[in-house]
């Protein structure tokens, strides 16, 4: 029996193959604009190229990742305030198999109750306008929220003057849902807490 690739060295021939398209060892030469007046003006036709034959070649290691059933999951750990979480993630590269979705969806409510622990007594932001606007909320408002999204992930941005974790609540498909790319069927909001007087930055 053929040997199975895994996750992880998926993600590592992902991250060559990017390399190679980015140095041009890779074109996928029958492009020659992205079919956008506005954008093809600015965008060189190699570059395009190199673009292309990346998501192709990504594409092929998602089907790989259907048919042998190879997950897309990677495991991260996140300490805030002397507080460590170990909690799964779909590689930003990778998809997620529906046995994937089930360990995000199994893992929400320790993930949720996490941030709740560490963010006691922060400010906290709904950001929309992608990211480009934040309002404040409160606790009621994030609990609306996370009743109706399926699964989560965590982001923390720090210094030693600067505090902000991130909570993503998201449902449908995490490479989807993170730009709203499936949105309605996929999608995020993101919960900014940063210390009070603090804005978000992420």
């Amino acid at each position: 029996m053929s040997k199975v690739y895994t996750t992880k060295e998926l993600i590592q021939i992902l991250a060559d193959e990017r390399q190679a398209c980015l140095m041009g060892k890779r074109l996928k030469l029958g492009v020659t604009d992205s079919g956008n007046p506005v954008i093809d003006p600015l965008i060189r036709t190699n570059a395009l190229q190199k673009f292309s034959a990346y998501q192709d070649f990504r594409d092929t290691i998602h089907d790989y990742q259907r048919k042998h059933l190879v997950s897309g999951i990677v495991w991260r750990e996140v300490t805030v305030k002397a507080k460590t979480l170990h909690y799964p993630e779909v590689d930003s590269q990778l998809i997620a198999l529906p046995s994937d979705l089930d360990i995000l969806k199994d893992t929400k409510k320790s993930l949720v109750e996490f941030w709740y622990g560490v963010t006691s007594g922060m400010d906290l932001y709904l950001s929309f306008n992608n990211g480009k606007q934040h309002q404040q909320i409160i606790i009621p408002d994030v609990e609306r929220i996370s009743q109706r999204t399926e699964w989560a992930s965590l982001c923390k941005w720090e210094n030693s003057n600067f505090l902000e974790i991130i909570l993503q609540l998201a449902w449908g498909k995490p490479e989807e849902a993170s730009y709203k790319r499936g949105f309605p069927s996929s999608g995020s909001e993101y919960i900014h807490a940063v210390n009070p007087g603090h804005r978000p930055i992420g």
